[in-house]
């Protein structure tokens, strides 16, 4: 029995011992986890941790390789309460506390992670977010945290930029170019100048490869230049931290390493006094900020603008001193972000989003992908809040062969675009190779410009439309001149192919209610070429007989590429032209067709009372309301 209880003891201790080593293991392992904020144990934690990370992160942190990541977090800024405050001032400064609140709540305990591991990393606030530099294991570990929404890849991408050829300037020899584009003229520009508006008080901010801002159309309307010494602060910003190429890493001044900024920069605005009117409005004043290394950009870039943008801070600044009441109306955005190449669909969404919901028209280019539908599919050329702008042959309603056309499917909206479309072949402007030098170019990156300057003539001569996002777009639309295309869908309006038609930016300033007034401007001396002179919209005339008779009204509803839009349909009226009146305001006068397609600007929930008048009269229809569901 001794023998025996010595085995069992001896057994009973090497039970224990073992026992003992066992527990102390899973201690340790307890230990290593709770230090690891990944916490991936089971199979299903890794599986939702690997749902969150985007494959382009997956692909290029393979084989221990590193690579540049946004961690996205969960909790984003509600900028809901924007949309009713009145001025751009107040919407931009309510915007940017938002964010910039949320994001110092949020992101102090990845910072202290990333901070004490040495890992470098930016963080950012238009969207609630911070790149990081890391492996696979990082991306895991910040992927499987519950304040971290997803990671997304920074890939680089290199844009296919319009290729230039050199052009003339305008003085320099007889049979020079005319003197205002043919582009120009087209969108009745010219006639909107001579009504005394010209974009006075607009400032245009251009996202691209930067500005030549010396160059003699584009230096008398930099708004960091007062005719005697220039001030780039507020008013320049790179967002281009290495490399650089011919303007090197953060530039203090303005400077266009490609071309291509200083190019869709003067079609905006650009105008040397003389014999080169490259520009739509070029009454108003410019901003920049390099998005683009000679055509190559970020993800990271491109966010970075549209926060200098939100609230421009100064040269070697930083975020946390943007002024808001420094912000451009519109940023002119011909660059892409390809899905193929990296992008995610979602990236940029937020910060397009937060401009919008600021008062600032974000003009997009639709793409060069060709004729195929539903190729227009890189950010952030098919978001909601993006305006998006085709390509038509210079002079002519035509769609020129490259430019992109929707539905969009690549994030399963099935949204209409391009929205509007305007000239883009054969687009003279300004060049970066000298002061006085010029190009000719063609691509949706010419067409996005006019359509930029387009809204700054509008915003001028009707200053009760400006920073109004929705409003201001469904003017620009209405007042497009339709053009049919089945080939994407139906033949709208609006359609896949050319969305609402043509910009007729005459057309839109005589429609609009109020009435414009001009103040006292100087207005450009130059005249139109007589290929291009416009015919001033009919005035209503009235005569004595017949007496009108009743009008009858009907409307329907129908979401356009998630835009409330209104058909309207009438008889009874006689004369030549009848208001459209939309909850008590005349919104268009329009020949007297008998339809009218009334697209709000408008998303969600929303209801328009409707009548239709003869023209000048108070002779009316009955009222109809057409309401919309979220």
């Amino acid at each position: 029995m001794t023998s025996n209880r010595a085995f069992t003891s001896r057994r009973l201790r090497r039970l224990f011992c073992s026992l003992f080593i066992v527990a102390a293991a899973v201690a340790a392992l307890g230990a290593f986890g709770s230090s690891d904020p990944s916490g991936l144990g089971s199979s299903p934690e890794r599986t939702t941790t690997a749902t969150k990370i985007a494959p382009w992160v997956t692909e290029h942190t393979a084989n221990g390789q590193q690579a540049e990541f946004f961690v996205v977090l969960a909790d984003q800024g509600d900028l809901g309460g924007a949309a009713a405050l009145p001025t751009k001032n107040e919407k931009g400064r309510y915007v940017r506390d938002v964010l910039w609140n949320k994001s110092q709540t949020t992101q102090g305990p990845l910072l202290q992670w990333l901070g004490e591991r040495g890992i470098e990393h930016q963080s950012f606030y238009i969207v609630n977010a911070i790149l990081v530099k890391g492996s696979r294991e990082i991306a895991e570990m910040l992927a499987a945290r519950s304040d971290v929404a997803r990671v997304e890849g920074n890939p680089h991408i290199q844009n296919s930029l319009p290729q230039p050829v050199p052009a003339t300037e305008g003085s320099s020899q007889p049979g020079a170019p005319a003197t205002i584009e043919p582009g120009i003229a087209y969108t009745h520009a010219p006639n909107v100048w001579a009504l005394g508006f010209n974009g006075q008080n607009i400032v245009v901010g251009s996202a691209d490869t930067g500005v030549r801002w010396t160059h003699n159309a584009l230096k008398p309307h930099y708004r960091g230049w007062n005719g005697v010494t220039a001030d780039h602060n507020y008013n320049w910003h790179d967002s281009v931290h290495s490399g650089g190429i011919v303007c090197g890493p953060d530039s203090p001044q303005p400077c266009d390493d490609d071309n291509h900024g200083s190019a869709t920069t003067g079609i905006a605005i650009g105008d040397d006094g003389g014999a080169n009117q490259i520009g739509m409005a070029p009454g108003a004043k410019w901003i920049a900020c390099r998005n683009m290394d000679k055509g190559a950009g970020t993800p990271a870039r491109y966010i970075e603008c549209m926060e200098f943008f939100l609230a421009p801070y100064p040269v070697g600044g930083n975020p946390s001193q943007g002024d808001t009441t420094l912000a451009p109306d519109i940023t002119i955005n011909s660059w892409a972000c390809p899905t193929p190449e990296g992008c995610s669909v979602n990236t940029l969404q937020g910060a397009v989003e937060a401009q919008a919901a600021a008062g600032i028209m974000m003009v997009v280019a639709a793409g060069n992908s060709g004729s195929s539908c539903s190729n227009l599919t890189d950010p952030p050329s098919f978001y909601a809040a993006s305006y998006t702008v085709g390509a038509l042959n210079t002079g002519t309603d035509s769609v020129a062969f490259f430019s992109s056309r929707g539905p969009v499917t690549v994030d399963g909206s099935g949204r209409m675009k391009p929205d509007i479309s305007a000239p883009g072949t054969n687009t003279r402007s300004a060049s970066n190779s000298s002061d006085n030098a010029y190009t000719i170019a063609s691509g949706t990156s010419m067409a996005t410009p006019h359509i930029a300057g387009a809204m700054a003539l509008l915003w001028s001569a009707i200053p009760s439309l400006q920073n109004q996002i929705d409003p201001s777009r469904a003017a620009l639309n209405n007042a497009a001149v339709h053009i049919a295309s089945t080939k994407c869908g139906s033949a709208g309006s609006p359609n896949n192919v050319l969305g609402w038609g043509r910009v007729d930016i005459l057309s839109a300033v005589t429609s609009g209610i109020p009435t414009p007034t001009a103040t006292p401007t100087a207005t450009p001396t130059a005249t139109p070429t007589a290929t291009a002179t416009p015919t001033p919209t009919p005035t209503p005339t009235s005569t004595p007989t017949p007496t009108p008779g009743p009008i009858t009204l009907s409307a329907r509803g129908k979401k356009v590429g998630a835009i409330n839009t209104s058909r309207l349909n009438w008889s009874g009226a006689i004369s030549n032209n009848v208001d459209v009146n939309r909850n008590g305001i005349v919104i268009a006068a329009v020949p007297n067709t008998g339809t009218y397609v009334d697209s709000t600007g408008t998303t969600g929930q929303a209801s328009f009372a409707y009548k239709v008048c003869e023209a000048g009269t108070q002779t009316c229809s009955n009222q109809v309301t057409v309401r919309f569901g979220p």
